[in-house]
């Protein structure tokens, strides 16, 4: 009963054993010069300017969140579409439930202001 999961412990162990071994093999094989013009930052021929830490509009985060959330309704669709003829009639009435929340909730975003970029 237990065999399947020694096969996935054993492959585990060998994944994590051959990242281990490659990553210490880097740091004793490979001649390492580090110097300042290696060490510094690059932008496009141009020398750095600013803080890199600077802060973002939250406007990235939104645009960012909305779109997880639209590609995880597709992810959510897929099975749905493909197994669409073997589906009862609850299922179906489901996903339709489920795709008038979110058209639901993309109409408030689009009424609300979310998705104009100013």
């Amino acid at each position: 009963m237990f065999i399947e999961y020694v096969i996935i412990l054993k492959y585990l162990f060998f994944a994590i054993l051959l990242g281990l071994v490659l990553l210490f093999a880097s740091l004793f094989l490979v001649y390492q010069s580090p110097d300042a013009e290696k060490a510094s930052t690059y932008e496009c021929g141009f020398n750095p300017w600013g803080d890199a830490r600077s802060k973002f509009e939250v406007r990235f985060y939104l645009v960012a969140i909305l779109f997880i959330i639209f590609d995880l309704e597709i992810i959510f669709l897929f099975p749905w579409i493909i197994s669409t003829a073997k589906l009862s009639f609850y299922a179906s009435y489901s996903i339709f439930i489920f795709l008038a929340i979110l058209t639901i909730g993309f109409i408030y975003e689009w009424v609300k202001g979310a998705l104009d970029w100013e």
